[in-house]
């Protein structure tokens, strides 16, 4: 059922504290946690703790949530890499790069990023 935690999940074991993570920032609602795999110098990952399989489906049922992604990523990003600016990322489905399908942000910085990206 959409919004409750799913056994196969990766992200879902992050929040119930059952994957270890380097965790960055926590709220009520959201978890943020260091990338495995960075592909930048600052790349977190914030994620609501309510499971969604992507971004889109996120906003749809729970828009406060989603914002508080949102939110929660600009912060992480003023945290992590101050006043340079960041990229924040939502890949959504296969065919963009997802591959946890657990709704989540990639927040992005320490260097230049070019544009268009990918």
């Amino acid at each position: 059922m959409a919004g409750e935690p799913q056994a196969d999940c990766l992200f879902c074991k992050i929040v119930k504290g059952e994957v270890p993570a380097t965790v960055v920032k926590e709220t009520e609602t959201t978890v943020a946690f260091r990338d495995i795999n960075p592909q930048a110098p600052v790349h977190v990952l914030v994620i609501p703790k309510a499971h969604y399989p992507d971004a889109g489906s996120l906003a749809a049922a729970e828009p406060a949530i989603a914002a508080d992604v949102l939110r929660e990523a600009g912060e992480v990003a003023l945290q992590e890499n101050g006043e340079k600016g960041f990229r924040i990322v939502f890949n959504t489905g296969a065919g963009a790069g997802q591959t946890v399908f657990h709704a989540h942000a990639h927040v992005l910085g320490g260097r230049g990023f070019n544009w268009p990206p990918g």
